[in-house]
C-alpha cells in the first residue's frame, strides 16, 4: 500500500465516522503518516549528523507551504484523496502544446479551449511558460524564473484565469517542473556570478579542470553538436560550471540540502499557480557522481521520493510525471521500487512503447515490439502510463539490444537502418524526417520529425501518390489507436490531429536553426480547422477519426488503468494483438493491428488460445462494421487497426 492510499483511507474514515472533513486534521496525519520515510530519505542523502538542523528546518517548512496553499485548491486536494487514483480513469485524454504556436498566447489558449472539448482532450501538457533567456533557450527548459510567466505569453493573471477556467471544465494542466538545472540567468546564478560561495554552492562549480576532467572521464555528450562536453568557463565567476545539457543550463547541485529545500520551495510555489500535473524535467540526471554517466542513480531515485512525498504532505491533489526517456527497465524504477514502490512518480512516459512502435513502422515486424514488451516487469498498480506517439523532442532508440539480436539482426546496424529510414536515406523508404545529434564517437543518434511527415504523407503529397497517401493515413490511425487503448493517459501532440507535416521554417531562425526538433514543433493552422465544414482533407479525416476514436475510449472502462492487458500471440511476425476485460464484467476490447503493407490473415485460434472468451460475432467499434467469426479467421488490411466487441 502507497502513502497514497493511506492518506485515501484515513480521510474516508473521517468521513464514514460522520465527522466533518477537516483539512488542518488531514494534514497533520499526511505529516505524520510520511515522517518516518521523509526522515529515513533525507538522512540517506544528507548525513544526520551533519544536518538534523537542516532536516528539522524542512519539517517546520512544511507548515509554511500548506499555508500558503489556495483553499480552492486545498478543497480540490480532499476531493482528490477521498476518489484515489483519480489519474487512472479512461475519460483522461491528454495534449501536449506550445502555446505561442497552438495559440500565440494564453489568452488565444483559452480561447481554443471549445476546439480542445469538441475533440475529447481534456488534460493538457503547456510547454514551459516561464520566462527564458532570449535567443536560444532549449524551448522553454532554461529556466530564468520557475513562476513567473515570460510576457511574451501574456501575465500572471492571465494565467491564473486560464486555470480557473480549466478547473470549471473539469480539464486538467500539467506544466513542466525544470528540476536538474536553471538557466544561466536565473537569482541564484547571477549571484553566483558575482562570486557569493553560498549560491556557487547551489551548482557544481570548480576553480580549475581536475575534477570537470575526472567527470569527463565518464559523463556521456547530451547535445554533442551543439554542445559538446559537459562543463562551461564562467569568466565572471573565473570557474568551471557543469552544463550537462546546454552551455546556458546551469546543473543544480542537490548535494547541497539547501538547494533541495530551495527548490521544493519552488516546486509547492509552481503547484499554487493551478497546476494538476507536474512533469518532473531530466529527473534522471539529478544525482552527480564521479565515475558513473550520472544517470539512474540511486540517490536520484531517493531525491525524486523525496520531493513526491513532501509536496503530498502539503499538495496531495497534484502528481508527478516522470521524464525519464531511459532504458526501458530503467524507466520502472521511476515508479519507485522495493519499500519505495509507488512512492516515486505516479506517471511516467511510456518511451520504450513509442520507440517500439516506430520500430515496427520501419521493419513491419512486430518480434521486437511483443518481446520488449511482454518480459518488462509489471508497473506498480498504483501507477500509470503516459502514452504518446509524438512530443516536442526527439525519437530515442533505446529498447534492449538482446531483443534486436534474437529477432536475426545486428543492434548497431539496425539503428543505423532505422535513422537512414527515418530521414528518408534508405532506398523505398517514404519517410521525411531527420537524425538529431548523432555522435560519431559512439555512432549514436535520435530520429526527430512530425508523425504524418514520417509514416509517409509527406513525400506521398510531394509524388502525388494516393496509395501511399492512404497508408500514411492508416499508418496514423493505427497508431494513435494503440495508443487509446494501450493502457495509461493517452498524450496527443498538437497538430497530429491534423496530420500536420514537418514545418522547416525553423531553418530561417538564428536562434533555432540549430536545432532540428524544430521541425516537429509545428505552428497551429486554424484556416485549415475553420475549413473543415467546407471541405474534405485529410486533416478532417484524421481529426474526426481520432475523435470518433477518443468518445469510444471514454465510454470502454475496460481501458481504464489498471485493467489488465493480455498480448495475443498471432503466430505472425506483423501483426500486434492484445485485450483488455473489465474483471468479473463483459466488458472487453480486442486490439488488432496490422504493421504489414499487405493483407494478412488472423486465425482465431490464437485469440481463444490467449484466453478470451469465444463468441460467435464481434463489431469493429471503428468501422462499426459486425465481423463473423464462425469461419475460424478474418482479414485485416494493410495498416488497419480493429477494436473488437463481443456482440
Amino acid at each position: 500500500m502507497t502513502q497514497a492510499d493511506l492518506h485515501t483511507k484515513a480521510a474516508k474514515a473521517q468521513l464514514s465516522s460522520g465527522n466533518k472533513i477537516d483539512e488542518d486534521d488531514l494534514f497533520a496525519a499526511r505529516k505524520a503518516s510520511n515522517l518516518s520515510l521523509i526522515q529515513y530519505l533525507y538522512f540517506s542523502l544528507y548525513p544526520q549528523e551533519e544536518f538534523e538542523r537542516n532536516f528539522d528546518r524542512l519539517w517546520k517548512k512544511l507548515d509554511n507551504l500548506m499555508a500558503s496553499r489556495p483553499a480552492e485548491l486545498k478543497s480540490q486536494d480532499v476531493s482528490r484523496i477521498l476518489e484515489g487514483r483519480w489519474f487512472q480513469s479512461q475519460h483522461l485524454v491528454g495534449m501536449q502544446l506550445y502555446v505561442d504556436r497552438f495559440a500565440k498566447n494564453i489568452k488565444g489558449l483559452q480561447k481554443r479551449l471549445p476546439y480542445l472539448e469538441d475533440l475529447g482532450v481534456n488534460f493538457l501538457h503547456v510547454m514551459p511558460l516561464t520566462t527564458r533567456p532570449k535567443g536560444p533557450s532549449d524551448g522553454g527548459y532554461a529556466v530564468n524564473n520557475y513562476t513567473k510567466v515570460d510576457p511574451s505569453l501574456g501575465s500572471n493573471k492571465d494565467l491564473d484565469t486560464l486555470t480557473k477556467n480549466l478547473r470549471e471544465r473539469k480539464m486538467l494542466l500539467m506544466l513542466d517542473f525544470v528540476v536538474n538545472h536553471t538557466s544561466d540567468e536565473f537569482e541564484w546564478a547571477k549571484k553566483a556570478k558575482k562570486g557569493k560561495k553560498k549560491y556557487q554552492a547551489y551548482y557544481y562549480t570548480y576553480p580549475n579542470r581536475e575534477i570537470p576532467d575526472q567527470f569527463e572521464a565518464s559523463l556521456p555528450e547530451i547535445f554533442p553538436e551543439t554542445s559538446p562536453g559537459n562543463f562551461t568557463f564562467d569568466k565572471d565567476m573565473n570557474r568551471w560550471v557543469m552544463t550537462v545539457f546546454n552551455s546556458y543550463q546551469w546543473d543544480l547541485n542537490y548535494r547541497n540540502p539547501d538547494v533541495f529545500e530551495e527548490m521544493l520551495t519552488q516546486l509547492v510555489q509552481l503547484v499554487n499557480l493551478g497546476v494538476d500535473v507536474v512533469r518532473f524535467d531530466a529527473l534522471a540526471f539529478l544525482w552527480k557522481k564521479l565515475g558513473t554517466i550520472s544517470q539512474n542513480l540511486p540517490e536520484a531515485h531517493q531525491l525524486i521520493s523525496l520531493f513526491r512525498l513532501c509536496l503530498q504532505t502539503v499538495a496531495p491533489g497534484v502528481i508527478l510525471l516522470a521524464e525519464a526517456i531511459v532504458a526501458p527497465r530503467d524507466i520502472l524504477t521511476y515508479f519507485g521500487k522495493g519499500p519505495l514502490e509507488g512512492n516515486e512518480c505516479e506517471l511516467a512516459y511510456n518511451a520504450t512503447l513509442m520507440a517500439l512502435l516506430w520500430n515496427s513502422i520501419a521493419t513491419t515486424k512486430t518480434q521486437v515490439l511483443y518481446r520488449n514488451l511482454t518480459e518488462l516487469p509489471h508497473k506498480p498498480l498504483s501507477t500509470s502510463w503516459i502514452n504518446y506517439i509524438r512530443c516536442h523532442d526527439d525519437i530515442g532508440l533505446g529498447f534492449d539490444d538482446k531483443y534486436i539480436y534474437e529477432a536475426g539482426w545486428d543492434a548497431q546496424l539496425h539503428r543505423k537502418f532505422l535513422r537512414e529510414y527515418f530521414s528518408g536515406d534508405f532506398p523505398g523508404s517514404p519517410s521525411k524526417g531527420g537524425i538529431f545529434m548523432y555522435n560519431p564517437k559512439t555512432a549514436d543518434g535520435r530520429i526527430v520529425g512530425n508523425t504524418a511527415s514520417l509514416v509517409g504523407l509527406e513525400k506521398a503529397r510531394e509524388e502525388k501518390n494516393d496509395p501511399l497517401k492512404k497508408q500514411a493515413l492508416d499508418k496514423i490511425v493505427m497508431l494513435h489507436g494503440i495508443m487509446l487503448s494501450y493502457g495509461g493517459i493517452p498524450m496527443l501532440y498538437a497538430g497530429d490531429e491534423l496530420a500536420l507535416l514537418n514545418d522547416y521554417s525553423y531553418l530561417k531562425e538564428p536562434d533555432k536553426k540549430d536545432d532540428n526538433r524544430w521541425m516537429n514543433r509545428p505552428f497551429q493552422p486554424w484556416e485549415v480547422v475553420d475549413s473543415f465544414e467546407k471541405k474534405d482533407s485529410d486533416a478532417r479525416y484524421i481529426h474526426s477519426t481520432l475523435k470518433k476514436m477518443i468518445g469510444i475510449r471514454k465510454k470502454e472502462p475496460c481501458l481504464a488503468d489498471p485493467i489488465p492487458r493480455t498480448f495475443i500471440d498471432l503466430d505472425n511476425p506483423h501483426l500486434l494483438g492484445y485485450w483488455r476485460t473489465l474483471p468479473d464484467s463483459d466488458a472487453s476490447l480486442i486490439v488488432l493491428a496490422n504493421f504489414s503493407p499487405q493483407r494478412q490473415t488472423i486465425r482465431l485460434k490464437h485469440l481463444f488460445e490467449s484466453g478470451y472468451p469465444k463468441a460467435a460475432e464481434v463489431v469493429d467499434l471503428i468501422s462499426e462494421k459486425k465481423i463473423s467469426l464462425k469461419k475460424g479467421w478474418i482479414t485485416i488490411k494493410p495498416f488497419q487497426l480493429f477494436w473488437l466487441k463481443r456482440i
